[in-house]
């Protein structure tokens, strides 16, 4: 590792997260065991959250996962490539001009449009193969599946395609992490509509499933067959919901850096592009190597803050393209100090849904955002490596 700048990853809590949310599911709501819930559909898609996809399916395997979920073919060929056995589900629309892949790494393709079922049709025929596919229920995203309101008119031709197996029903909540609206109870009804007619069109399928992380914390009656965590996995409880139903989880990920210079500044003088910060006091600014280009957003900038020596630290200035600037003015702070961005430092701690809340997004974002260049270092009981 050259740069000072790192990602590190639990894997042991990532594991204990998957345990939690399996015996969480698995349990009444008053704390009666119920033996065998719901199947855990983990979510590793756009590079598990940024953790790292190849790591994360290896450790979600050792720890008993028995389906993935990601979002495109590359994503599941990456996965098959590096060894990952158990099945896996491709959320997203199909690319027609490369189907290759879901047939030579044995993916389990959505299936949310008459042009996607003719494509997998057209190419499962000549290889005589039966393709297992899940079916996409539109109930009220209009992002991707096929309208609740128009199965009978669309659905006939597609179930009747000869190679195609449909395991599974699913659909997607719009606002599952909204507690007012009304929109989530009626994307269940909607959806539990939309299973009948498909039941009386003579689709047979084993699984139905609807609920992301927040969904699953919000309301069991939307656990149907199979749950699919992502958020919760990585440690991180849907921000709006954390009065609601709880898991003990712990995070997965930490963003650290260290101190590479401090500055002094004199009253009245001003720091970073556009002179944004200027010093009211004598001032020493501490300059951290890690900026946009690695997925820290610009508006973090005189609102969000780091610890240093157990202590928060404003980030002023600007976020420059490789670096930050804090005041330390404070705090006794040397070069090669350590720097916490996202997790604990002695007492202190800040997680990724304090960051998002700091600048009005969603700590999805916060994650998936972590840089290319920011080396992953994973962590785990029976060994350490690095990975990038």
């Amino acid at each position: 590792m050259v740069r000072p700048t790192f990602a590190q990853i639990d894997l042991d809590g990532l594991k204990a997260n998957y345990r939690a949310v399996r015996t969480f599911v698995e349990t009444t709501s008053d704390g009666r065991k119920v033996g065998r819930g719901p199947e855990i559909i983990a979510v590793v898609k756009a590079n598990a959250y940024g953790h790292g996809a190849v790591a994360v399916a290896r450790a979600l395997e050792q720890a008993g996962a028995t389906m993935l979920a990601c979002a495109d073919i590359e994503e599941g060929v990456q996965l098959r490539q590096a060894g990952t056995q158990i099945p896996i589900l491709v959320f997203g629309a199909l690319s027609i001009s490369d189907l290759n892949g879901v047939f030579e790494y044995r993916l389990t393709p959505t299936v949310s449009s008459p042009s996607a079922a003719r494509a997998l049709q057209s190419a499962a025929e000549p290889r005589g193969v039966k393709l297992h596919c899940h079916l996409k229920v539109d109930t009220g995203m209009n992002r991707f599946g096929f309208r609740s309101d128009n199965l009978r008119a669309t659905l006939p031709d597609v179930l009747s395609s000869s190679n195609l197996v449909f395991d599974s029903i699913y659909t997607h909540f719009a606002t599952a992490d909204q507690i007012t609206g009304s929109l989530f109870t009626e994307q269940r009804t909607q959806f539990e509509r939309a299973v009948s007619t498909l039941t009386e069109l003579g689709l047979s399928a084993r699984s139905r499933h609807a609920a992301n992380s927040a969904a699953l914390l919000r309301d069991r009656q939307v656990w149907f067959d199979a749950v699919r965590p992502g958020l919760l996995l990585y440690g991180v409880t849907p921000t709006v919901l954390t009065t609601g139903a709880r898991i003990d989880l712990r995070p997965v990920m930490s963003l650290r850096s260290r101190v590479v210079a401090v500055k002094g500044m004199r009253t009245g003088e001003t720091a970073g592009y556009g002179a944004q910060f200027m010093a009211t006091r004598p001032t020493r600014l501490a300059v951290v190597p890690a900026g946009y280009a690695d997925g820290l957003d610009v508006r973090l900038a005189g609102v969000g803050s780091v610890l240093v020596r157990g202590h928060r630290a404003p980030i002023v200035g600007s976020v420059c393209m490789d670096s930050i600037t804090i005041d330390v003015t404070d705090v006794e702070v040397s070069p090669g100090d350590d720097v916490v961005l996202i997790g604990a430092q002695g007492e202190n701690r800040i997680e990724a849904t304090e960051m998002a809340n700091w600048i009005g997004t969603v700590p999805h974002e916060i994650l998936c955002r972590t840089g290319s260049r920011i080396e992953r270092v994973y962590t785990q009981s029976d060994k350490n490596h690095e990975n990038v």
